[in-house]
């Protein structure tokens, strides 16, 4: 595979630019009368191959992608911030390119703990306080 035709996303794990297809349409916001003539708009459109994927990998970009990856597996990334089509196109593969480094890092494992010595000592003693006011609160003969 050719370095400047490859997207690497892990050092294991590369695209090959001709699998990204770029769909340019006319985009609204800031650009003057320009805007209605210029297709400035960048659709990233990329062909997720499911059967090559990890199956961890694959649910975590299902997770992280949400609506911009449909059943098919047809990834769908819009930019139109920028006036210019070069760096609408610069942005939609950044954002591409973090989502996929995103989904093939693994989650850091979570280490049960326990709460210290100190701190269930002072939760028992703000429970021993609270129910000494509400038991302050009880009908009972007062003397007036």
């Amino acid at each position: 595979m050719d370095v400047e035709n490859t997207l690497v996303i892990t050092p294991q794990w590369q695209i090959a630019m001709e699998d990204i297809d770029f769909v340019f349409c006319r985009a609204d916001g800031p650009g003057g009368q320009g805007v209605n003539r210029t297709d400035s708009a960048v659709q990233l459109r990329w062909q997720c191959p499911v059967d090559q994927l990890p199956p961890a990998v694959l649910e975590r970009l299902r997770l992280l992608a949400g609506s911009r990856l449909n059943k098919d597996g047809l990834l769908t990334m819009e930019a139109r911030e920028s006036r210019s089509q070069h760096r609408n196109r610069e942005l939609a593969l950044e954002r591409f390119t973090a989502l996929l480094k995103e989904a093939a890092r693994l989650p850091k494992a979570r280490r049960k703990t326990r709460p210290t010595l100190a701190s269930r000592e002072k939760r028992l003693e703000q429970k021993r306080r609270h129910s000494e006011v509400k038991g302050g609160r009880k009908k009972g003969n007062w003397e007036t």
